[in-house]
């Protein structure tokens, strides 16, 4: 029977991989401390809900958590430690959803305008930092073994257009870059041969910028499984709508398949909490382009923060409303089949 069922699969043109279940995902590193902070969650009947149920409701399959090394106890900036991103990532599976963990190599945020590296690691020649970047990475991964989680993809950097741990880490010293980026692979293959290893950039529509990013990974032999994009209209110039970049989204994902032979998945998307429809109609587009990646490519569609209610981070881009619900933008999900 299971032959059969693959034989099926390769005569339709289909990778094994497209008959797992297409990501509908939700990235809630915020979530533990909206709930130390005391924010309550509404489902879609007014009830007070836990977050993953209510997300789970509306079709989420997927979470995303990240991880820093020494992270502080600031609402907006803090939390986000090892034990917490286990704690929080142990919740998820036992809710049947699936797990992607995103290293940051920081303290705080790391994105293409700030790659800070870890205090602890501050000082440390280049030998000792390759050291640091496996060290940390085994410990976490060994921390979700030991707990029983099952990673599926793990995320080395985030946003790196211009590299992780400066300025080691740098895309000017790409031979350094490279090598940093192996270990993180190296230590996750070593705790769990499964799991996916992403590389991830922002600006998802930006086709020659991936061009130079990934031919530049592939000269330097950076190890990995999955390219991740983001993807956010918002932060474009003028604000445009949507509709003005999907398709260079979309070209763009093709070609990454195409011209490296990888999977490619939205790491992050978000839209405007304040246009709901149109968010729910970007959503739905940017689905229908993942879906649409020849040979079952693409993998799926994560949502940054959308229980990050404004009311509560005063991020814009939430699929929240001030009272406490999702908002019609969540429905994407379920909608989308």
């Amino acid at each position: 029977m299971k032959k059969l069922l693959l034989t099926l699969l390769i005569a339709a043109g289909l990778s094994a991989h497209a008959a797992e279940p297409f990501v509908k995902g939700a990235d809630v590193g915020w979530l533990p401390q909206m709930e130390a902070t005391g924010y309550q969650f509404y489902n879609k009947q007014g009830q007070q809900q836990e977050a993953l149920r209510i997300l789970k409701d509306y079709g989420i399959n997927t979470i995303r958590l990240r991880t820093w090394v020494h992270p502080s106890d600031d609402k907006a900036s803090g939390h986000n430690s090892k034990d917490e991103t286990v704690a929080m990532a142990l919740r998820a599976q036992q809710l049947g959803m699936r797990v992607m963990l995103n290293f940051h190599y920081s303290d705080s945020w790391a994105d293409p305008q700030q790659q800070r590296k870890p205090a602890a690691w501050v000082g440390h020649d280049f030998a000792q930092l390759k050291r640091d970047v496996y060290d940390y990475t085994l410990d976490v991964m060994r921390a979700m073994e030991k707990a029983g989680v099952k990673l599926e993809w793990v995320q080395v950097g985030n946003e790196t257009r211009t590299g992780m741990i400066y300025p080691e880490g740098h895309t000017d010293n790409w031979p350094q870059l490279a090598q940093l980026i192996n270990q993180g692979y190296d230590a996750i293959k070593a705790v769990s041969p499964s799991s996916k290893v992403v590389l991830h950039l922002d600006r998802g529509q930006d086709n020659q910028w991936f061009r130079t990013w990934f031919d530049n990974a592939k000269a330097n032999g950076a190890k990995y499984d999955v390219i991740g994009l983001s993807y956010y209209p918002y932060w474009l110039d003028g604000r445009p709508d949507y509709k003005q970049s999907i398709d260079a989204l979309a070209a763009n994902m093709n070609d990454m398949a195409a011209r490296y032979g990888k999977e490619v998945m939205v790491v992050e998307v978000g839209g405007e909490d304040s246009q709901p429809q149109n968010t729910y109609d970007m959503l739905m587009a940017v689905q229908q382009k993942v879906r649409a990646v020849p040979n079952g490519k693409g993998l799926g569609v994560i949502y940054w923060e959308p229980q990050g209610a404004r009311s509560w981070s005063h991020y814009e881009l939430s699929a929240w409303g001030a009272d406490g619900r999702a908002t019609k933008a969540m429905e994407a999900f379920l909608d989308f089949k």
